[in-house]
């Protein structure tokens, strides 16, 4: 192997390495993922520090070339970790599909849970204030009538007892802190 493809795969690799940690030490990306990543970079980098071993494995494997070798480990290694983002996304969409689907249940749950207690399900979850994803305001329209959330210990006009204080008090805080982006 010539010494400038060998210090280019040298570089190449060191860098994947030190990009790949320096995201997991900024925490942009779990360590589980970058597990997969920090490995295939290990391997390129002992292979293209040692010759020896990737001239052995490139004719063992039918390569003439043995920076061609690299190359194809190299590949493999992509394969390797599409295939594992393939599965992950894949049970996350599951994950996603039960979650929207008990997220409905619970939404039912309370929706008959404030009926048999006399309360209004819209006025609490805020239904009438979200315009439908097609509907009033045209195709792809996500506008929001804001009304004013309720103050802390403040009586509610047409107030029926505690329990829609506390549901709308709920109700508004959640939502609040999602158009304010706490939720992550």
């Amino acid at each position: 192997m010539e010494l400038k493809i060998q210090i280019l795969s040298i570089a190449v690799s060191a860098g994947l390495f030190g990009v790949v940690f320096e995201l997991v030490r900024r925490r942009r990306m779990m360590e589980r993922y970058a597990l997969l990543w920090l490995f295939a970079s290990v391997v390129l980098l002992a292979l293209a520090l040692w010759r020896d071993l990737l001239e052995t494995l490139a004719s063992a494997i039918g390569i003439f070339y043995a920076p061609s070798a690299l190359f194809a480990i190299a590949f493999g290694f992509i394969l390797v970790l599409l295939l594992h983002y393939s599965l992950v996304i894949s049970r996350l969409a599951d994950q996603n599909k039960v979650l929207s689907q008990r997220l409905g249940i619970l939404q039912e749950q309370l929706e008959s849970s404030l009926a048999r207690h006399g309360i209004e399900a819209a006025s609490v979850l805020g239904e009438e204030q979200v315009a439908p994803a097609l509907g009033e305001g045209g195709a792809g329209s996500n506008r929001r009538a804001h009304a004013e959330p309720p103050q802390p210990g403040g009586e509610l006009p047409g107030e029926r007892g505690s329990q829609r204080q506390t549901a709308v008090r709920a109700t508004t805080t959640v939502r609040g802190r999602f158009a304010d982006g706490e939720h992550r």
